[in-house]
C-alpha cells in the first residue's frame, strides 16, 4: 500500500495502461516536461518519451481533431484539455464527432479515448479555470462522464476509462489535489467499472448524493448531523454517465428522503437531473419533497468572500436536511 494524491493516482493509472498497451498514448498542451497543469502526467515523458507523450500547441479543437482519428485509427489516446471551461473550444469534436460516431456508423466505428480535464472550484481561479459542467456533459449522448472524489477511486476509474471503446470525460478536481486529499493505494492492479457507485458513508435518515469535492463537505456535514441524532447516507456515484440507479433508488428506498450535492449552478444540474431521475422512477419511495444543494446560477465569481457565498457549503446541506426530517 502506499498513500497517493489525485493526481500521483492519475499519473500512476497512465503510467500501468501505458506499459500494458502501446496503444496508449498522451497528447495536450504542458503535458511533456511538465507533466500536466495539476501533475496528472508527471515523469511519464520522461518514461515514454514524445512519441507517446506529445505537447501540443494551444488548440484545444487541434487535440480533440486529433484524437478522434487516432482512435478511429486503432489507438487509445488520452488528451488533455487543461481545464474544464476550455472543453468549450472544441465542443464540436466533442459533441457532433467522438460521441456520435460510433451510433452513426451503426457500431462499425469505435471512438476509444480519453478526455482528461480539470474541474471544480479549487482556489479563486475565476469562472476561466474553475468550471465542472457536470449536468451538460451528461446531456451529450454517447460521452461517459467520471467525476472521482478519491484518489483511489480515481486510479481504478481511469484505467477503465482508458479501456473503454467509447469517449470518456475524466473530470480531476482541483480541490481534491490542492486540498492533498490522499488515499490508500493497493500495490496490486485493480479497476472500477464505469456505472457503480460507492456508499461514502452509511445512514438511515436521509440519501445524499454528491459528486466530486462535495462528497468530502457531504462527510463533514454528516459528522455534524450525526450529533445531532441525523444519520445520512452518502451515494458517490463515481461516474455519472453511465448512473448507477439501482445503488441510489435502493439508497432512497432505505431512507425515504433525498437530497442531491453537485457543484454546478443549480439549473440543469447533475444534481437536478438525479433529483428528476428519482422524482420520475422512485417517487413512491419518497417520504418528503426532494432537496436540491447545488450552485448559483451566476458565473464563478473570484474573490474569496464571493467564490464561498457562489459554491455549495456544508451548512447549505445541513439546512436542506434538516428541512426535510
Amino acid at each position: 500500500m502506499k498513500e497517493l494524491g489525485l493526481n500521483q493516482a492519475i499519473a500512476e493509472a497512465v503510467d500501468e495502461e501505458m506499459a500494458r498497451d502501446s496503444a496508449v498514448f498522451i497528447l495536450g498542451e504542458d503535458v511533456g516536461p511538465f507533466g500536466g497543469v495539476m501533475g496528472q502526467f508527471k515523469g511519464l515523458y520522461d518514461k515514454y518519451g514524445p512519441e507517446r507523450v506529445k505537447d501540443t500547441p494551444i488548440s484545444e479543437d487541434g487535440i480533440l481533431g486529433v484524437s478522434i482519428g487516432a482512435a478511429l485509427g486503432g489507438f487509445r489516446p488520452l488528451c488533455e484539455i487543461m481545464f474544464c471551461a476550455f472543453v468549450g473550444l472544441c465542443m464540436d469534436e466533442v459533441w457532433d464527432q467522438a460521441t456520435a460516431l460510433r451510433y452513426v456508423s451503426g457500431g462499425q466505428m469505435k471512438v476509444p479515448m480519453v478526455i482528461e480535464t480539470v474541474a471544480g472550484v479549487g482556489g479563486q481561479m475565476d469562472h476561466r479555470h474553475s468550471q465542472t459542467h457536470e449536468g451538460i456533459f451528461m446531456g451529450i449522448p454517447g460521452l461517459k462522464v467520471v467525476i472521482p472524489s478519491t484518489p483511489y477511486d480515481a486510479k481504478g476509474l481511469m484505467k477503465t476509462a482508458i479501456r473503454d471503446d467509447s469517449p470518456v470525460l475524466f473530470l480531476s478536481h482541483a480541490a481534491i489535489i490542492k486540498k492533498r486529499i490522499v488515499s490508500q493505494i493497493p500495490d496490486k492492479e485493480y479497476t472500477i467499472p464505469l456505472g457503480k457507485a460507492d456508499i461514502k458513508r452509511e445512514g438511515n435518515d436521509v440519501t445524499v448524493v454528491a459528486t466530486g469535492y462535495m462528497v468530502h463537505k457531504a462527510l463533514a456535514a454528516a459528522q455534524k448531523l450525526q450529533e445531532k441524532g441525523i444519520s445520512i447516507e452518502i451515494v458517490d456515484p463515481r461516474s455519472l454517465v453511465p448512473l448507477d440507479k439501482k445503488a441510489i433508488l435502493n439508497s432512497v428506498k432505505k431512507t425515504g428522503r433525498l437530497v442531491t450535492m453537485t457543484e454546478d449552478p443549480k439549473s440543469g444540474s447533475a444534481a437536478s437531473l438525479i433529483a428528476a431521475m428519482v422524482a420520475e422512477e422512485g417517487f413512491d419511495l419518497l417520504d418528503a419533497p426532494i432537496k436540491i444543494v447545488a450552485a448559483i446560477d451566476t458565473p464563478i465569481p473570484y474573490t474569496p468572500p464571493l467564490e464561498d457565498f457562489y459554491m455549495p457549503q456544508e451548512k447549505d446541506l445541513i439546512k436542506a436536511v434538516n428541512e426535510i426530517v
